[in-house]
């Protein structure tokens, strides 16, 4: 477990499954999908993810996912680091499945103990990820924790009937402070 202000990061298993339906046909779908608002099924997803356990079976695991969940152990949503250990880099997603969690920092707290995981343990040395121009809430997040916007792709996207940029944003070990200082800097706080 990974323990933050406002959140823990803990091992992806069953108790963040059972509300992987609930996510995939919510809100946040749209945001993680680049504007798809697909309906998915239960059946749907329980055949994607035993097919998903299937290939991972005998492969090698470049990657991590943690179940986010606040302090008093409510999930509410994932984060994960899917490496290139040849090139010493990932690329992250995140999502807050729960839409009452958006916007009070607890993603931010979530994406500061990934960084820290990643930089500090894993040794990486660089880690991107990509989003919506529409997005703004991952837009000031990006720009807050020290991210650089490294590439920007016109119309890649049609999001709810307009087209929208890919954003692409990258973050090297050598320009993170470190999880305490950022905490500093943007003055997150226990609620």
């Amino acid at each position: 477990m990974l323990d933050g202000l406002l959140v823990d990061l803990v091992p992806w298993g069953a108790r963040f499954q059972k509300l992987e339906h609930k996510w995939d046909n919510g809100p946040a779908q749209f945001w993680a999908s680049a504007g798809d608002r697909s309906i998915v099924t239960r059946a749907a997803l329980e055949r994607w993810q035993q097919e998903h356990r299937e290939r991972m079976e005998n492969r090698p695991r470049h990657g991590v996912r943690f179940g986010i969940q606040t302090k008093d152990g409510l999930p509410i949503g994932s984060i994960s680091a899917r490496a290139v250990p040849h090139h010493r880099l990932a690329m992250l997603g995140a999502a807050i499945g729960e839409p009452d969690y958006w916007g009070g920092g607890y993603g931010t707290d979530a994406l500061l103990l990934v960084l820290d995981y990643v930089f500090d343990w894993l040794d990486l040395h660089k880690v991107w990820l990509g989003t919506m121009s529409i997005n703004a809430r991952v837009l000031r997040q990006m720009e807050k924790v020290g991210f650089t916007l490294e590439a920007r792709s016109r119309q890649h996207w049609f999001a709810d009937g307009a087209w929208a940029d890919d954003m692409v944003f990258g973050l090297l070990r050598d320009e993170w402070p470190g999880r305490a200082a950022t905490i500093e800097r943007l003055g997150l706080r226990v609620r």
